[in-house]
């Protein structure tokens, strides 16, 4: 992937929101506009792929007064490592006044910002918030990602711009290593009710219109096909029988693995007829404090091609991470891996968000059966 740095820096200093500083955790602060690109990864033979997820990437109205850059530094090197990197954009860009919940508009330094920082190969943008601010906020988003797209090589995927009368949705498709990999998202919803136009158009969790967008993976040529649904109910730790539902017709559509969003909390796993669920992530990096919110994965998903042609993907890898508010680890948000934190809790700026977040992943562990 291309990466143009002279055409983004333009880009973000036309936000020009000041940021305030934080605590960087480990590696030296650095302004919100400037970025360490990662180094072009390395091209060979191999038949194996590897795809790393995170969740809801959030823009509380209390983020907005921290560095963005700070928010990933600590969890990005597997992220920028890896043959595709996938995050959830749960917020749409519809310009100033910047706002946060329950009616979200980010700046776009953020998307930006994350995009680079993570070496982020697709943007989720099919999500319940991605209406918040009606049509133009939409289109404005569309726009965005768009030059994202040009400058990064970020691809945007659950939302279509084409005004065309014929105009369908399609999955991202990414081809890496002669291996091609669809990527189908879809929401169950929107926080302000039916689309009540019809385009830009969102994926929305609709049997006809997901097995079609499967359909069209195949048509084009993928490999494998990975879904990416935005479902299940907000805060519970195990999925529900809708979930398990329509995991059961993505497997019987020939999806090849669910990594889901939305609950805001770490789901339980599964396997389906062969097939990997995923069913939350949780989130990736928010202002919320309710119980396991701020307890997170990252997944990551090895493809392998078999010499007989025969795909197959091994059982995912999950990661737990955390997410620390201004004031308990840092100055700032930071997001931290568990296990590289654990029995480190004098390095905490107040110790007792150390013993929530040891609590909060016993909680869940037990409540989910991931170890």
């Amino acid at each position: 992937m291309i990466r143009r740095l002279l055409l983004l820096l333009p880009a973000l200093l036309a936000v020009g929101q000041p940021k305030a500083a934080a605590q960087p955790l480990p590696t030296p602060a650095r302004p919100y506009w400037t970025f360490s690109l990662p180094a072009p990864r390395p091209i060979d033979a191999a038949d194996t792929l590897t795809l790393r997820f995170i969740g809801d990437v959030m823009m509380h109205r209390p983020q907005l007064k921290h560095d963005y850059s700070a928010f990933f530094r600590n969890v990005a090197a597997p992220m920028r490592s890896a043959d595709i990197a996938v995050a959830n954009m749960e917020f749409p860009l519809a310009g100033p006044p910047y706002t946060g919940y329950p009616s979200f508009s980010a700046p776009d330094a953020y998307a930006w910002t994350v995009c680079a920082d993570l070496s982020l190969d697709v943007a989720l943008l099919s999500n319940n918030h991605i209406l918040d601010k009606g049509r133009g906020g939409v289109e404005r988003t569309l726009a965005v990602y768009d030059a994202v797209r040009d400058s990064l090589g970020t691809l945007r995927t659950g939302v279509s711009r084409d005004a065309a009368e014929d105009a369908v949705l399609h999955p991202a498709l990414i081809r890496r290593k002669g291996i091609s990999v669809a990527f189908v998202n879809f929401t169950y919803g929107n926080n302000v009710g039916p689309q009540p136009f019809d385009r830009p158009r969102i994926a929305v969790m609709e049997e006809e219109e997901v097995a079609a967008l499967v359909s069209r993976a195949r048509e084009r040529g993928a490999d494998f096909v990975i879904a990416l649904p935005h479902w299940g109910e907000e805060y519970r730790l195990r999925h529900s029988r809708e979930q398990e539902a329509w995991a059961n017709r993505l497997a019987s559509w020939g999806v090849d693995a669910v990594v889901g969003a939305h609950p805001h909390v770490v789901q339980d796993t599964a396997s389906v007829s062969g097939m990997p669920v995923v069913y939350s992530l949780g989130n990736a990096v928010s202002n919320m404090s309710a119980p396991n919110t701020r307890l997170e994965l990252m997944a990551t998903l090895r493809l392998v091609r078999h010499p007989s042609g025969r795909c197959e993907v091994l059982p995912p890898d999950l990661r737990f991470m955390w997410c620390t508010l201004p004031g308990k680890l840092t100055a700032g948000y930071a997001v931290i891996f568990v296990d590289e934190w654990v029995g480190r809790r004098d390095a905490w700026a107040d110790p007792s968000d150390y013993d929530e977040m040891m609590a909060t992943l016993a909680r869940v562990k037990a409540a989910t059966g991931i170890r």
